[in-house]
């Protein structure tokens, strides 16, 4: 059976609104993970409206949980420097007791206008996507160094330049947190057959997601990877109103090869929506190769 998740946006809602869903999902057992996104402005709804610093809020939620794996789904590697983003997240993995899935992705999409905006707004140059992935790779290897190594270390890549790099303290898990790699493109997906643990893709058509899926195979089989050995995820947008059309694109999506799934709650959220999630989409989900 796949394992499933929520995702709550941290936009357009209060805290409070947040830490209500993901404390009575704590205690949900049907629900395993629970994820923020990263966006520094809205992405939908209103422009001027708020939206939470996702590493921040991570870590505030972190404190309030005691059961779910909980991450970012993804961080934009374009926010922050990577050696700095390791030691956010190892201060995450500490405050949740080694419970941090560490997702990371290139960035925003270069089309979003709303997205873009974020750039301009922060003083964060946007450089093309080409140079986005190379940097992702470069970051990957770069912050599970920071994790794995006892030792201070020197780098010198294309895009990161560090001298005598270290991580005190380490994360919980060792040799770190697990790593998901968000993102369809073929390059990316390269990056994800070298780096990730889990990839993770947004939902949609699913003869295309199952057609990245199999791409990806061929990258892990280029560098010899067992394509088994990495989890694939889907991220699928849920209706309060018609459940039965989320049940189906969980059906569809287990048929596909994908095995944790992130149900994305669009706010506001409904008292209880937790328990309504694993009563109305998880217990209820096709079992695997029921709609094939």
């Amino acid at each position: 059976m796949p394992s499933f998740g929520i995702m709550t946006p941290p936009m357009q809602v209060g805290y409070h609104d947040i830490l209500r869903v993901w404390t009575e999902a704590d205690a949900v057992p049907e629900i395993e993970h629970a994820w923020l996104f990263d966006h520094l402005m809205p992405i939908g709804g209103d422009p001027g409206g708020p939206a939470h610093e996702g590493w921040t809020l991570l870590s505030a939620l972190a404190a309030r949980t005691r059961r779910l794996r909980l991450g970012v789904l993804v961080t934009s590697n374009r926010f922050r420097p990577p050696a700095v983003l390791a030691r956010i997240a190892a201060t995450v993995d500490s405050v949740a007791e080694g419970r941090l899935d560490f997702g990371i992705g290139a960035g925003s999409r270069p089309g979003h206008p709303l997205a873009r905006r974020e750039y301009e707004a922060h003083g964060l140059p946007y450089h093309g996507f080409t140079r986005s992935v190379s940097a992702l790779d470069e970051a990957c290897t770069v912050i599970r160094r920071l994790w794995a190594e006892d030792e201070p270390f020197d780098f010198e890549g294309e895009h990161i330049r560090l001298a005598g790099a270290f991580c005190n303290p380490k994360p919980v898990q060792r040799p770190g947190p697990p790593v998901v790699i968000g993102g369809r493109s073929s390059a990316l997906l390269r990056v994800a057959a070298r780096h990730a643990d889990v990839w993770n893709v947004p939902g949609g058509d699913i003869e295309d997601v199952a057609a990245r899926s199999a791409l990806l195979d061929r990258h892990c089989a280029e560098i010899g990877r067992d394509p088994a050995t990495l989890t694939r995820s889907i991220h699928l947008p849920v209706s309060y109103e018609r459940p039965e059309s989320t049940r189906k694109a969980v059906g569809e999506a287990v048929d596909a090869g994908f095995t944790h799934v992130v149900l994305g709650l669009p706010a506001p959220f409904p008292e209880g929506v937790a328990r309504w999630v694993a009563d109305e989409l998880v217990s209820r989900a096709p079992a695997p190769s029921a709609l094939s």
